[in-house]
């Protein structure tokens, strides 16, 4: 009677392995979901004793499970435009946390933000990085929630320097002009523009001219020259004086804000900034570092994990870095539910790091990672799987039809 645990161990496996797939099947649009399959092994072999030659002869006692094996392989990205959303790529996990302080690990990047501004997942638990300080970043700094609008403004920053590239026309007559403006920022965010004014004073010397409009200093007329200066050029049109950058500085603004200190620099990573070559004078491009007040307009996520502050006066600003957990042992993990993992004696403690860094991988922002699992290989492992239990149903129905037989034989 004992004969009968055999098939019987072959449809209760057979049983697993079904609901294995059919969870499959259930999580294929489930973000983050990562396939898992059974292991199987025989049971202990009774000896049943030696053959002639002195080979044992040996019954197996049927199957069981001996494991269940995780696919880890990145899933599809799907883009979704939502700014929150986040797909990793590679190996990690993102850190979220519980109410109660508990660390959990997911793939789901499928994330929103809460009413305090805090990066969260669908059941609340919050997405776990490095907060940023004024825009900067520690990722030698504790964990933390990552808030999207704590930094709603950014208040303004004064102009210290600027740098104009542009060439001025080598075969312009003696007295020709031309002229840059810029803009600057004072203290209070306010804009003020600049003009700079060159004019050719013979070969190779040009004379500059830095003014600012009258009624921004509190004066008269049209404008109030900064600071003047002359610049020579060597035959083959590069800068040669001055070699240093030009100080300038502009007092009395007649806003209230504080005096302006300004460099401007004359050289860029080709060399000099200001060239002299026979052709049109013009104006390639201005940078100066002030800006004025700005408000949060949205924020992105970058590959290694930054998120970006964007703002409505063209400033980019780091509001935090997402984390990424790694393990000794991936398939270590214990599922915990709502697509989240917890790390054990056997996956090892997790090592929390940054994106693309130390074998972690890296962020697409405004998408998710999909579940991994193929609907072509299921079914496939579902035909096996029903065949699997048929076929030890069929066992047991014929170790049945030979009992009936043997007890007909002795009744």
């Amino acid at each position: 009677m004992g004969a009968f645990a055999l098939p019987l161990s072959g449809l209760a496996t057979s049983s697993e392995w079904l609901n294995v797939i059919s969870n499959n099947l259930a999580n294929l649009n489930t973000d983050g979901y990562k396939d898992e399959s059974l292991n199987f092994a025989d049971l202990f072999n009774q000896m049943q004793g030696l053959s002639g030659n002195g080979d044992p002869i040996q019954v197996g006692n049927g199957v069981t499970v001996a494991g269940e094996t995780s696919n880890f392989a990145d899933g599809t990205v799907s883009q979704t435009g939502v700014a929150s959303n986040m797909a990793l790529q590679g190996n990690g996990y993102f850190v979220v946390q519980d109410s109660n302080g508990q660390n959990d690990y997911t793939r789901d990047g499928d994330f929103s933000v809460n009413a305090q501004g805090q990066l969260c997942t669908t059941d609340g638990q919050l997405v776990m990085g490095y907060p940023a300080a004024n825009g900067q970043v520690s990722a030698s700094s504790a964990l933390g929630p990552i808030n999207v609008n704590e930094a709603s403004t950014i208040p303004a920053q004064a102009t210290t320097s600027f740098s104009i590239d542009a060439n001025l026309d080598a075969s312009s007559a003696v007295g020709a002009t031309f002229s840059s403006p810029i803009t600057v920022y004072d203290s209070l965010g306010n804009s003020h523009d600049l003009n700079v004014t060159y004019t050719n004073t013979g070969a190779n010397t040009w004379s500059y001219s830095v003014t600012i409009p009258s009624a921004d200093v509190g004066g008269t007329g049209t404008s109030t020259t900064v600071t003047t200066g002359t610049m020579s050029f060597n035959s083959s049109g590069q800068l040669t004086s001055p070699t240093s950058p030009v100080a300038l500085s502009v007092t009395g603004l007649a806003d209230g804000a504080a005096n302006l200190s300004l460099s401007w620099n004359l050289t860029n990573s080709d060399g000099s900034a200001i060239t002299q070559q026979a052709s049109a004078s013009a104006t390639t491009t201005t940078n100066q570092n002030g800006y004025g007040v700005g408000t949060l307009t949205g924020y992105t996520v970058t590959s290694d994990g930054t998120v970006e502050g964007e703002f409505s006066n063209n400033e980019t600003i780091a509001l935090g870095h997402v984390a990424v957990a790694s393990f000794a042992n991936q398939q270590g993990l214990t599922q915990v539910g709502n697509n989240n993992y917890q790390a054990t004696t056997a996956s090892g403690a997790a090592v929390v790091g940054q994106a693309g860094i130390g074998g972690n991988g890296t962020i697409e922002g405004g998408a998710v990672e999909e579940s991994n699992a193929s609907l072509a290989t299921e079914f496939a492992n579902m035909i096996v799987a029903q065949q699997s239990y048929d076929a030890n149903a069929k066992a047991l129905t014929t170790m049945d039809q030979v009992t009936q037989a043997t007890i007909q034989l002795v009744s």
